[in-house]
């Protein structure tokens, strides 16, 4: 009997060895893939806040050097922006309407394969400026399409697609100061 369990073990110890370390491969890979999705997440908030702060120069370099943004509204497309110096252009003169910035970032879905990935993500803008000595909030529903890549281990935006879905405004009582 105890040959015969012995010959069990033996047996059955090559496979058990095999699936542990597939496991643990596995393993690797899920966390590999979470570590990527939550980067990529905070990617995408990073150039929110930076866009609150209008601190153009540092939300720039979440981009790649020859990165495209194109704001869409109501599906019609828009003029692609094309590399830092051109976003950055843009970026800032849009900024300079606004007293008051704010994204508040909503879900996010992701694919991820290897060293590119492609997300879409939903965000609710409110921008508060002067139009004709009233103060004017703007409040924009916006979802973000965008490819990523991995460069020198740190993601970056290569492409955004802004679709400015849907837009209110109101005007708001001078705020206290």
């Amino acid at each position: 009997m105890k040959k015969v369990i012995v010959a069990v073990v033996l047996l059955i110890a090559p496979v058990a060895l095999r699936a542990q370390a597939g496991s643990d491969g596995d393993l690797a890979r899920r966390i590999a893939q979470l570590e990527d999705r939550a980067a990529l997440k905070s990617l995408v908030d990073a150039f929110s806040i930076l866009a609150d702060k209008k601190d153009v120069e540092q939300q720039l370099l979440l981009f790649t050097e020859d990165a495209t943004v194109e704001s869409r509204t109501g599906g019609a497309p828009g003029t692609p922006l094309v590399g830092r110096k051109q976003i950055g252009d843009a970026f800032s003169r849009f900024l300079a309407n606004f007293q008051t910035v704010y994204h508040i970032n909503g879900q996010q879905a992701v694919d991820i394969q290897g060293d590119r990935a492609t997300g879409t993500s939903y965000c609710l803008v409110v921008l508060i400026g002067n139009e004709n000595s009233k103060t004017i909030k703007t409040t924009m529903g916006v979802t973000y399409n965008d490819e990523y890549v991995r460069r020198g281990g740190a993601w970056l935006i290569a492409k955004r697609v802004s679709h400015f879905t849907w837009r209110d405004r109101e005007e708001m009582a001078t705020p206290v100061r």
